[in-house]
């Protein structure tokens, strides 16, 4: 046998030993190859499919998000303050008691139990800021918040905590935009004469501004024995409504505040002064449960200046509903006095 036979033939016995004849070992790497192709852009595709998947579920999952967060930005109850009228076409308020005045004029347009002397809650601390004021005190003064300002009355909290040091014009800030108790008590206490010489100063004031019905015995209002009527807190709003800071601090939507080294946010407790159809100067809101939910305003409505008093709201939105009631109320009346008013003799 000739080498190169014998060599062909040898090489052919290991080919077929390893399983393989020389054309399928061949076609075996070209096969693996074409496979291993196939498998990444298979994998690749996949990737892809995954990818756009997960993008669609975030998408999706962000619109519900937005979809949620705008439900909650505006409470139902103000949503569907729809306007009820009386046998008389006033209003039907939810309030207990009520009192609508044009400041300007000093026309009544609303009134519901007006002498009724009922707690008044954190309406408080109107007082509170006028006497504050009234004293001249430095604004850009430090105070410190201690164990006398906790609320041992109705054991309510407060993001002050002990120890918090403010300006005395943060303090007033805090205690009219979200009323806080602790700022209230603190800015009292710091009275010349103290808490006592203070009261006594809030109780003066009333009688100078003929509230007649009214009596305080702290500053914050959570001492249901701070009574006044809805007559009475007219006269105070109006009495608020010539003091600048009041204005500004009452109607201030939202302030972040540095308390012991971490930023704070705090919100103004009347959801409407963040309204754009609402034009508010004056805002305070109360609560206790012998007052129910109460809010007093003094609002800008058809170019007048009108007072709006509203005692004892049961739900926890009807004191806004209520006044937007009384807001759609007054513009319907104005739109109907503008139709039937004569018309200007021509010539």
């Amino acid at each position: 046998m000739k080498p190169r036979i014998l060599f062909a033939a040898l090489l052919s016995l290991v080919l077929v030993h390893g399983g393989l004849s020389p054309a399928l070992a061949a076609s075996s790497k070209t096969t693996s190859k074409a496979t291993t192709a196939a498998s990444n852009k298979a994998s690749q595709k996949k990737a892809v499919a995954k990818t756009s998947t997960r993008k669609a579920k975030q998408s999706t999952a962000k619109r519900a998000t937005k979809k949620v967060v705008a439900k909650r930005s505006v409470p139902a109850a103000e949503e569907s303050a729809e306007l009820a009228l009386d046998s008389k076409g006033n209003p039907l308020l939810k309030s207990s008691a009520f009192y609508v005045a044009n400041q300007a004029t000093g026309e009544v347009l609303l009134e519901k139990n007006g002498g009724a002397v009922v707690p008044i809650a954190s309406i408080t601390k109107l007082m509170t800021a006028m006497v504050v004021l009234e004293a001249s005190p430095s604004l850009s003064e430090e105070l410190t918040i201690d164990e006398e300002d906790i609320d041992q009355l109705k054991g309510t909290g407060s993001r002050l905590s002990l120890g918090t040091r403010m300006t005395r014009e943060e303090l007033l800030r805090l205690a009219l935009m979200s009323s806080e108790n602790r700022a209230a008590s603190t800015l009292a206490r710091h009275y010349p004469g103290g808490l006592p010489a203070f009261v006594n100063a809030m109780n003066i004031k009333a009688r100078l501004l003929s509230m007649t019905d009214t009596r305080f015995h702290d500053s914050t209002g959570l001492n249901p024995a701070n009574v006044s009527s809805p007559r009475d807190l007219a006269r105070l709003v109006a009495a608020a409504s010539r003091y600048p800071l009041i204005r500004e601090f009452s109607t201030t939507a939202e302030r972040y505040v540095e308390v012991r080294g971490r930023q704070l946010r705090f919100g103004n407790t009347n959801s409407l002064v963040k309204n754009p159809d609402w034009e508010i100067s004056v805002s305070k809101t109360g609560y206790i449960s012998e007052a129910g939910r109460c809010l007093v305003m003094q609002a800008w409505i058809n170019q007048q200046p009108v007072v709006i008093v509203l005692m004892d709201s049961v739900g926890r939105y009807t004191r806004t509903a209520d006044a937007q009631r009384v807001r759609k109320w007054i513009d319907s009346r104005s739109a109907e006095r503008v139709a039937v008013a004569p018309k200007a003799k021509q010539g």
